[in-house]
């Protein structure tokens, strides 16, 4: 299986410098990964290192908690596709949604396709270590519902990354009406192909390098 073309590669990390986010996009453009993800101050500068070359700019919205208001989290992603994002991965607002505040859910992610579209695809974070099976589905729906391209797992910043059986609960939830990003704790070539195998479109790793060549050892990024 080729699994460069599943790999958002990715440094989210605080502490990331100039230098680090350099050799990412380096390694994307090397290796044809689908995208880099960052935060939302190296968009621009891996925007300007990505321009020839296939892997997308991919940054993050109202991250890690997802807590900010909806007008915040709309200003997020028109500076990011100002700066060259050509995704953005957004966490939907988890207490709203535990509180069964299905509408706000809803309208707080629609606010972010609608500020995206039709430039920029949107991958929704439901962080599902902290969700029950139920609230999985939920949140699989209201992305749907909400025309998002993609339910994500995890800001892998959280207590627990992608599981195996979140990802198929959340595949068999969105057939073919969203696709699905498999994120944190992807490290191995088995657990990626097997999130392939359950339904993932993407994997968002740090390990992308040791993803396409097991043999190298890779220092892994946190997430």
């Amino acid at each position: 299986m080729e699994l460069a073309k599943y790999v958002d590669h990715t440094l989210l990390k605080p502490d990331a410098t100039r230098e680090q986010i350099k050799q990412l996009c380096e390694e994307a453009a090397e290796h044809d990964f689908a995208s880099v993800c960052v935060n939302p101050f190296w968009v621009k500068f891996s925007s300007e290192l990505l321009k020839d070359a296939k892997a997308k700019v991919c940054t993050v919205i109202g991250f890690p908690l997802g807590a900010n208001t909806t007008e915040t989290k709309v200003f997020e992603t028109k500076d990011a596709i100002y700066n060259g994002a050509d995704e953005v991965d957004m966490v939907i607002n988890i207490g709203e949604l535990k509180a069964k505040n299905y509408e706000f859910v809803q309208s707080d992610i629609e606010a972010v396709v609608e500020a995206a579209h039709p430039t920029t695809l949107v991958k929704v974070i439901i962080e599902t270590c902290l969700l029950t099976d139920e609230e999985i589905i939920k949140a699989s729906e209201l992305v749907v519902a909400a025309k998002a391209e993609f339910v994500k797992t995890s800001t892998g910043f959280s207590t627990n990354g992608a599981t195996f059986e979140a990802v198929k609960l959340m595949k068999d939830t969105v057939g073919d009406k969203a696709l699905v990003k498999a994120s944190g704790g992807v490290r191995s070539v088995e657990d990626a192909t097997k999130m392939i195998e359950l339904g993932a479109d993407r994997l968002g790793t740090s390990s992308g390098l040791s993803l396409v060549n097991p043999t190298e050892k890779t220092e892994t990024k946190g997430y």
